[in-house]
């Protein structure tokens, strides 16, 4: 069963920097674009950053310069380097990837669980 584990998340203060981490899991036959979302109670869903297989990134321009996305295909890995973090940054961030399983015919969009990260002053 195909699966998004995301860890790296947490407190950190405003300056500071995290990292967050998503794997996926179980036995796949493709991987295609990979990308962060993050939301807040009162904000909508939005996308942070995303990367290519060949690993061109697309950053958002809330976080350009500051964040920095990246994947290791062989390890199925998508990660999301955050510097220089600011309060309004605190959010719930999500994992996202378009999956082919082994056993499946398509692909799929998968999400991991939510990672909490809060900024605090």
């Amino acid at each position: 069963q195909v699966q998004l584990v995301e860890s790296g998340g947490g407190l950190v203060q405003t300056g500071g920097s995290r990292r967050l981490s998503c794997e996926v899991t179980g036995s796949i036959s493709g991987l295609r674009i990979m990308a962060w979302y993050r939301q807040s109670p009162e904000k909508q869903r939005e996308l942070v950053a995303s990367i290519t297989p060949d690993g061109r990134p697309n950053h958002a321009a809330s976080v350009k310069g500051r964040f920095i996305i990246s994947r290791d295909n062989a390890w199925k890995r998508v990660s999301l380097q955050m510097n220089n973090l600011e309060a309004q940054d605190s959010a719930t961030y999500y994992c996202n990837a378009d999956v082919l399983a082994s056993d499946a015919a398509n692909y799929i969009e998968y999400w991991g669980q939510g990672s909490q990260v809060t900024v605090s002053s």
